[in-house]
């Protein structure tokens, strides 16, 4: 597939090849040490889901998912179940701080 760039730098991608997003979309671009340009479609995140992907939230993902991949997790049978063992945790948590 070959496009054209005009004299101002515009190119035109196919529809075939361009991103399933509605309105702007935005691209970082790259050039390679091989004269090859890349385009790299780049994600807007919402203002209010912006926490999600600092990098202090991230790190904790990975922790739990490393967790969960070990086993470290217990499942309970129902809401009931997992408030119990919540307040058994807290309990023991309180009578860690009194020791």
């Amino acid at each position: 597939m070959v496009v054209k760039m005009t004299e101002r730098g515009t190119v035109t991608l196919p529809k075939e090849v361009r991103p399933k997003q509605e309105g702007e979309v935005f691209f970082s671009v790259v050039r390679r040490e091989d004269g090859v340009i890349e385009l790299h479609p780049q994600v807007a995140v919402d203002a209010s889901k912006a926490w999600f992907w600092s990098d202090r939230w991230q790190a904790m993902e990975r922790e739990v998912q490393e967790s969960y991949d070990r086993g470290r997790f217990q499942r309970h049978q129902s809401g009931e179940g997992l408030l119990a063992h919540l307040k058994k945790l807290a309990g023991d948590s309180e009578t860690e701080r009194q020791d």
